[in-house]
This record gives structure tokens, sequence and C-alpha cells, in this order.
């Protein structure tokens, strides 16, 4: 009875033996990928100053493929898989996928164009195809930008390298231009000097550079002024709300009138009604 119980489980218990020293060697072989890996990583770390947010995202993330990649075909070869068998295989199907590939690959070229030159960095908030926001990641493929009403956006990167992308805080201090107009009555040389006293008086408004005072022309109804005051780039917000409040109180104190558009309909009786827009 117990030998034909043994009989019974004897295929079970060869496979079991026969299984069990690939599955062994495969567990050994994660084990050391995943030692590898977080030494490579450390190894990376004394580098970080020197290297871009994005430098060392893609090296991280092309270590973490690379190891992975070689586990796999460990893994493989220990469960009798013959690699030159499935190399065939792909060599056949790679002429049908090499088209559908073309378009990773240069996605990867131009990651590493971008990484070369520099023109961002995760954090940096920038606007490329339209799309404006803030870079939280860059791939080998791709960059995903965070938009200002929180959507995620991912951009392949020839995208990047082919669009215009504007870079809003790759400096330190940045330029808030304001386009507004004066009644016809008032003094230019007035209105220059509370433009001045506007942005000295702001807390957010650098000294220097000098802030933009320009009386840019003759309009409809209105003397043309252009404005720009300078700023640090953290506090662009609060600058612009602090200035926009400061230039109306103050040009309203100063009996400065900034005029708006006046509609005259004379109506049939030959009686003008003059109506705001």
């Amino acid at each position: 009875m117990n030998e034909a119980l043994l009989k019974n489980f004897d295929p079970v218990v060869q496979l079991v033996l026969s299984w069990s020293g690939p599955v062994i060697s495969s567990l050994v072989a994660i084990l050391v990928g995943l030692i590898i890996t977080m030494v490579l990583r450390a190894a990376v770390r004394p580098w970080a100053r020197k290297l871009s947010p994005q430098a060392l995202l893609v090296i991280r993330k092309a270590i973490t493929y690379s190891v992975t990649a070689i586990v796999v075909i460990t893994i493989l070869q220990q469960f009798g898989f013959k690699l030159t068998a499935l190399l065939g295989a792909a060599g056949i199907a790679g002429i049908a996928v090499g088209f559908a590939a073309q378009t990773s690959l240069s996605n990867m070229i131009s990651g590493i164009f971008l990484i070369w030159e520099k023109p961002f960095q995760v954090g940096d908030v920038i606007i490329v195809a339209g799309t404006k926001g803030v870079v939280e990641s860059i791939d080998l493929l791709s960059m995903t930008l965070r938009t200002l009403d929180n959507l995620s956006v991912r951009i392949p990167n020839e995208t990047l390298v082919k669009s215009e992308l504007i870079n809003i805080t790759k400096h330190p201090v940045r330029r808030f231009d304001i386009l507004f107009g004066v009644s016809y009555r008032s003094d230019p040389d007035h209105v220059m000097r509370v433009l001045r006293r506007v942005a000295a008086e702001n807390p957010f408004v650098l000294d220097e550079p000098k802030p933009l005072i320009a009386f840019t022309g003759f309009g409809e109804s209105e003397l043309s002024f252009k404005y720009g005051v300078w700023h640090e780039k953290d506090d662009w917000i609060a600058m612009r709300n602090a200035i926009l409040t400061d230039l109306k109180n103050t040009l309203e104190d100063e009996g400065i009138e900034i005029p708006y558009p006046h509609r005259v309909i004379v109506s049939s009786g030959g009686r003008p009604d003059v109506v705001d827009d």
C-alpha cells in the first residue's frame, strides 16, 4: 500500500526536485540584482551635486532597467529557455516591430539631447506646445508636466525638441508687465512719477533692475503706458496681486483717470444716449 502510494507521488517529487534548482537560482538572481541596483545607485550619489535632477533620474532608471534585463535573462536560462531561439524569433518579428519602434527611438535620442542641453529641470515652470505647468519627471521617452490646475500631461521628448519651449522659472528674477492707459487730461510726467513711487513702495518689487516705465503712444481714448516691475520668481502671485491693487488705488488717489470705452447711440428722435461698455 505504501509502495503504491509512493509510486503515485513519484512524478510529483521528481517535478519538485527538477524545478527546485532553477527556482532557488532565480531567487538568488533576484536578490543579487536588488543588491547590485542599490550599490550602483549609492555609487551615483556623490555625483548628485554635479548632475542635474533629470540626469540623475535617467541614470537611476537606466540602472534599474539594465539590471532587470540581466536578471530576466538569467532566470530564463535557469528554466531552460534557449535565448538563441528567442532571439531568432525576435529577429523575424523585429522587421515589423522596427517601424513601430522608430518613434520610441526618436524620443530616446531626443531625451539624451535634452539631458545634455539642460533647457529645464525638475521643478521648473515651462510652456511647451501650448501647455503650461511644472516639470514633475523626465524619462527616457517622455516628460511629465503638472499643469497649474493639477492635471498630469505626458509630452514625448521628440515634441520637446521640435517645439518652442519657454522656461518661466529658469532665472531667479522675472519681470511682470502691465499695459494700461490713462485719460488724455493726465500729465504723462505725473503718471510716470506715480509709477516710480508705486514700484518703490511695493515690498515685492526689486530695486535692481530698475522698473520699466514707458509712454508707448496715443490710443483712441487714452495715453498708453507699459509698466514692467522686476521680482523674485517665487513671489510672482503675491507681487502681481499687490502691484495691481497698489497701482489702481494710487492712480485714483492722484486723480488720474483710467478711461473705459463709451458708445454714443443716436435715437430716431435725434437725441443721443451715452452707453457705457
